[in-house]
């Protein structure tokens, strides 16, 4: 397994609360965030950056100083939030580097992009306390793979060089066709799959999808051995992934990465009303699943 660095292990430590587990609010989706502001294509093309950093500029406000740390992206809201003193000074950044969609092959493989010219080296200089990239694996499929692996394999190398932390996430994807009872019962494998390939590439920490099951959560830990791993939402509602969080954190994981499922239904292009929702529904949600965090502390050297 790879361990991580002094520096690595600093930036791993600040991300994390004081029971030394990871809690981290995502809010660096773009296109997600419009669809939510949005109800149609129209309404959602009249959506500037400028109106999404605002969107994003109030979780932050709102929430952030509730947590260890934030994720955001630097298309809308980084180094806004930073230059204009609305991210608290203690709450650690992850910056993320994947740009916004993909694309697809002739074979309707999902292709990742990264955001130009966000290197580790920019990162930081944006005052980041490290970088998240996130890619879409198909672990049954090598071929489906080979893209996507290598921009994993090349932003571990220059998070590496730069030696600041790096968490890697992945997401996994239907094929054009597939049959949706088919692909949720081979999801768990999927997932597990997709694991054992960053950890080959050298992750050092993970961000990773409810696998759908204890087994599977325990399948990963043992997998995953000194690298931890988190859970992210996925954008299900608030008390599934209190569940999921309860089993993923009993079954070895290390934290959440948590987005949609904490403030999907609290945005708003009325910033009065999206306030007012933050404070009263995202607020309470965020203190809930660090109730369920506080259950499972962490101690020793990746803590």
């Amino acid at each position: 397994m790879s361990e991580m660095t002094t520096s690595e292990r600093r930036g791993y430590q600040q991300i994390c609360g004081a029971n030394g587990v990871i809690m981290a609010i995502a809010c660096d989706q773009r296109g997600g965030i419009r669809k939510l502001l949005a109800a149609t294509p129209e309404e959602e093309a009249k959506i500037t950056d400028g109106m999404l950093g605002d969107t994003k500029a109030d979780v932050v406000r709102y929430l952030a100083s509730h947590a260890p740390c934030i994720l955001l992206d630097a298309v809308c809201a980084v180094p806004r939030v930073v230059d204009e003193g609305v991210l608290p000074r203690d709450v650690a950044l992850l910056i993320g580097l994947d740009a916004s969609g993909y694309d697809t092959d002739a074979n309707g493989y999902w292709l990742s992009r990264l955001t130009p010219g966000l290197t580790a080296r920019r990162v930081r200089e944006l005052g980041g306390t490290g970088g998240k990239i996130m890619v879409y694996l198909r672990s049954d499929r090598p071929e489906a793979n080979r893209h996507n692996m290598a921009i994993i394999e090349q932003c571990i190398a220059d998070f590496a060089r730069e030696d600041l932390l790096l968490v890697v996430e992945f997401l996994t994807y239907a094929l054009p066709g597939e049959d949706k009872a088919a692909y949720a019962e081979k999801f768990p494998s999927l997932i597990e799959g997709g694991t054992r390939l960053c950890l080959d590439a050298g992750a050092k920490v993970l961000k990773l999808p409810y696998p759908g099951s204890e087994e599977s959560c325990a399948a990963i830990t043992a997998m995953c051995g000194s690298v931890p791993w988190s859970v992210l939402s996925a954008g299900v509602d608030h008390e599934t992934f209190l569940g999921q969080v309860e089993i993923a954190m009993a079954n070895g994981a290390a934290g959440v990465i948590a987005g949609r499922a904490l403030w999907k239904d609290c945005v708003s292009l009325d910033r009065d009303r999206q306030r007012e929702l933050l404070v009263s529904r995202a607020v309470p949600r965020l203190r809930q699943i660090q109730a369920v965090l506080d259950r499972y502390p962490r101690t020793g050297a990746a803590a």
